[in-house]
């Protein structure tokens, strides 16, 4: 038997086990199997590891992207470029490599949002992991950005920042937060809507549910949106090239 699996605090939002068990299935693969992992903390992983042997891959979502790395032998070059890991690839030989495939999901999913030619800069709502791998791939695709955050000491901006001025200057906006999140689906970050215009392109890297009040709010300004459904599958998708080969 091969197992697969996503780590995490809470995994009741997740779509991972239904994507992969369908994809195994498909492949007639019926010895894999995809279980999630609940940790209230990460140095609960080591007995994890200890009571799954047959462990051949993970996913790893919030809040351990960033805590997983002292218990990896190796770091890709996606996931030392993002500085957070979201794909934990199990050698032969016994070693944990982190990857980072958040990076290509967004980037290639974003594309299909904004328009051709398109000049204006980002701002991105959360300073987290999934945040972290937003940067990279907007620094990839030649897009400026701000990072919003709560924190008044962080480096990018902070909520009671935003003006009319920088959503005027700021047409692609990212929730990289949990907010809005299934079953918390009335959160939304905090930011001043009323600024949002028809120009405004709005990515929420949330998928359940697949309509968040964040895209509901920017939808009733004429501002397109997009939620993280594909992001996840292209993420997967490269997750199972590493897994598999």
């Amino acid at each position: 038997m091969s197992e697969f699996g996503l780590l995490g605090r809470s995994l009741k939002h997740s779509f991972s086990q239904t994507y992969f068990t369908q994809k195994f299935y498909s492949l007639n693969l019926t010895e894999h199997h995809y279980e999630l992992f609940e940790l209230p903390t990460i140095d609960e992983l080591p007995a994890l590891l200890a009571a799954h042997p047959d462990l051949r891959g993970l996913n790893v979502t919030i809040p351990y992207k960033e805590q997983i790395w002292p218990f990896l032998n190796e770091v890709a070059p996606s996931a030392a470029r993002v500085g957070a890991v979201n794909v934990i690839e199990f050698t032969d030989d016994g070693r944990l490599i982190g990857h980072n495939t958040d990076l290509a999901g967004f980037r290639e999913s974003v594309r299909g949002l904004l328009p051709a030619g398109f000049t204006s800069r980002a701002l991105i709502l959360g300073s987290g992991g999934a945040s972290k791998a937003v940067e990279v791939a907007l620094r990839d695709l030649g897009i400026g950005y701000w990072v919003v955050s709560r924190n008044p000491l962080g480096a990018g901006l902070t909520y009671a920042d935003l003006t009319p001025q920088l959503f005027q200057d700021h047409l692609l906006i990212i929730n990289a937060t949990p907010l809005g999140t299934y079953p918390e689906t009335d959160q939304y970050p905090p930011i001043p809507y009323e600024y949002l215009t028809s120009q405004h392109h709005l990515f929420d890297l949330i998928y359940n549910p697949s309509e968040t009040e964040f895209m509901r709010r920017g939808q009733a300004l004429g501002a397109q949106t997009k939620n993280g459904f594909e992001m996840l599958c292209i993420q997967a998708e490269e997750a199972w090239k590493i897994w598999a080969r």
